[in-house]
This record gives C-alpha cells, structure tokens and sequence, in this order.
C-alpha cells in the first residue's frame, strides 16, 4: 500500500495547482486520474486575466489566442458594449494541454500520479484515510476532490447535492476560412441568446468554441438556440463540428467545503462564477487555497479546515455572492437590468472587466448600493 501526505482526485486545474503547492512545500502528494492525459474536457476554454496572472509560471505555450477586447450583445435590444484593455482580457485554451501542462508543472516539483485509476471507497482510519482505488489502496493523511461537476469525492466523502447546477452545450466548430477571420478578432457574449442565458463564440487556433446555456435551472432544448446562433453569427456552412453537453455547477455546496479530511475544490464545491459560468480561474484558486490551509496545518484537521473557509470566505465566495445580485438582475429581471444599462451600461462594462482583470474587487455592500439606485428590487 503506497502513503502520501496529500491523495488528490482529479487533474484539472485546481488539482494541479494543489499539487504543485503541496509539492512545492515538501510535501508527499499524488494526482489520480481515471484517464490518462491528456484527455480532452468539455470547457469553453476562457481563461480570464486575474486567473492566468495568479500563476506562478507562465503558460504562454498553451495558450491559443488572446483577447485584448471584447463585444456584449443583447438579444432584441440596441444595447451593446464593448471592453478593451492592454493586457488580454481572456486567453484562450484547450483543456486537454492545459490541464497536462499544469501537472507537468505540478510533476515538476515532485508530485506523482497515477492514471487511468478510478476512486472506488473511502474511509477514516487511526492513520488518516484510506482511500481504495482501482489500482490499490492509497493510504493519505488529506485528500483534495478536484474531480469536476460529478465529483466522486464528493460521494465518498458525504455530500449530498446541494450545488445549483445549470445546462450547457458547447461545439468545436471548423468553419470556412473567411467566416474564421471574420469572428476569430474577437471575444464575443450574446446575453438573452437563450433564456435567462447568453450565447459565446470563443476563438481558437483554427476553429470556433461556440456555446449557449441558461443560468436557470430549467428544461430547456439548448440545441434550437445553439442553431439559432449560428444564423446570427452568419454561419451558413459548418465543415465539421462537436458537440459537448454539460453542467456548470453555479451555486456553492451549502453543507461546506471540507469534512474529515476531504477538501473539495473548483466545480465538486460550486465555484464557477453565477454571471459568466467561468470556473477556471476560481478553480486554480481554490486548489491553491485549499494546499496552503492544509500545509499551515497539517497536524491539526480541524484548524485546517477552518484556515480554508476563513481563506474562501475572503477570497473567493465573497465575489460570488456579489455576481450572483449582478446575475439575478441580469437575466431574471430584464427590465430592471435594462433600466439599468441605459444608465451605467458602458461604465458597468468597464467595471466588471477590471473586477474579472483582477484589477478591482466587487464593490463592498453591493446589493444596497444597487437597491439605493434601483428601490423596486427592494421587494424582490
């Protein structure tokens, strides 16, 4: 049976960043992986600016394009703003090499790990846990679930589903070479495409991510909007395209985070943001966060799982609560979001994209100082 300080499940970004921290710092850790890399994972694949520079090593090699602007449409409306910047705004990636270059990177410093395994058991034992796998037992003083919307560590760990989980669907799409050029400039949101959704065309190097979802949790047929969108986008021929359905987990778990040693990170704890559904730069966050409260206290779990809601609590969940007032406003209330366009849209624009460059933080008390702007959401 092989030991480790820290089992980790899940070689996403918020395993590989708590991989690396962990290994960084001395510790024994091992990355299990029910594929083997690199495996492709569905993902719109936009990264934003405060998320790449939290790195610490850079990842130009991986990425595929920048956007130093970008375009947000609304739906039947005159509305449209625009954002640019000098630094990019959004890098573009595709999970398959970015997820392998950043347990490269987590290799690197001295993790292990182990594919094609899966995790089958879990339990508590005099010498920390005991977690049975496909491929063995692997006995840990901690283990990390960064295993995704599904998460398995979840499972074994005791959670029961608590997460607000919305529908995507997202295609790979090749398209002619003069549609390409026309829409590979820039990064593009079409809000209202869907109901209580928006739409997004995200560049790569030769093709088109293409997506709808809704921020509601509701029966919907995604496919009618997705083609839709194509014939807003002008898309009247499509070379190859594939598609991928999924759930984004958009509201925290609310029975914790941590639990006898378990740790969940990214998507198995619910951190994607409620306004834009991006998760990956909260999801490199969270596995560092969660990596540094269990190193400063290894020996105390209860401390350790308190130094990570203390660390959450200030960075991260903060900000979602906040995107989460900005999200009900605009797609459940559009008249009242309108209202609101009309007046601050262009400076809303601005704000936001500072926030999400990692230049500004959400605004403190911000649900009172939109309802001192907006007194009808007084009774919402």
């Amino acid at each position: 049976m092989k030991k480790y300080d820290i089992a980790i499940i899940g070689s996403g970004p918020s395993g590989a960043m708590s991989a690396y921290i962990a290994a960084e710092m001395g510790k024994s850790v091992i990355i299990i992986e029910k594929e083997k890399l690199p495996r492709y994972k569905t993902c719109g694949g936009g990264l934003v600016h405060r998320g790449r520079t939290r790195l610490p090593f850079l990842i130009d090699e991986v990425v595929e394009k920048e956007y130093r602007e970008l375009e947000v449409f609304f739906e039947n409306s005159s509305y449209f703003f625009t954002a640019k910047r000098k630094e990019p705004i959004i890098s573009m990636v595709m999970r398959d090499s970015f997820d392998q270059f950043l347990v490269k990177k987590a290799l690197e410093k001295g993790a292990n790990l182990l594919e094609n395994t899966t995790a089958l058991g879990l339990e508590r034992t005099a010498q920390g846990l005991l977690l049975s796998t496909s491929e063995g037992n692997i006995q840990c003083q901690y283990l990390i679930g960064a295993d995704g919307v599904l998460s398995n560590t979840a499972k074994m760990g005791g959670w029961k589903e608590s997460r607000k989980l919305i529908p995507a669907l997202e295609y790979e799409v090749v398209v002619p070479e003069a549609d390409y050029n026309r829409l590979s400039k820039k990064v593009r949101f079409d809000v209202d495409a869907v109901p209580d959704g928006y739409a997004w065309c995200f560049p790569k190097t030769g093709h088109l991510s293409l997506g709808v979802c809704t921020l509601k949790k509701q029966k919907i047929d995604l496919k009618k909007y997705y083609y839709a969108y194509l014939d807003k986008l002008g898309l009247k021929e499509i070379i190859s395209s594939e598609a991928h359905g999924f759930q984004i987990p958009v509201g925290q778990r609310k029975d914790g985070f941590s639990k006898n040693r378990v740790f969940l990170t990214g998507d198995a704890a619910g951190f994607a943001d409620p306004l834009t559904a991006e998760g990956i730069s909260n999801a490199l966050l969270s596995g560092e966060l969660a990596a540094l409260a269990i190193l400063e206290n290894f020996q105390d779990e209860a401390a350790a799982s308190n130094a990570y809601q203390g660390l959450l609590d200030k960075q991260i969940l903060s900000d979602l609560g906040s995107s989460s007032i900005i999200a009900f406003i605009c797609y459940a209330q559009p008249a009242i979001r309108n209202m609101l366009l009309k007046k601050y849209g262009q400076k809303g624009c601005e704000i936001l994209t500072d926030i999400f460059m990692g230049k500004k933080a959400f605004p403190d008390d911000l649900k009172n100082k939109i309802k001192s702007r907006v007194p009808l959401l007084k009774y919402i």
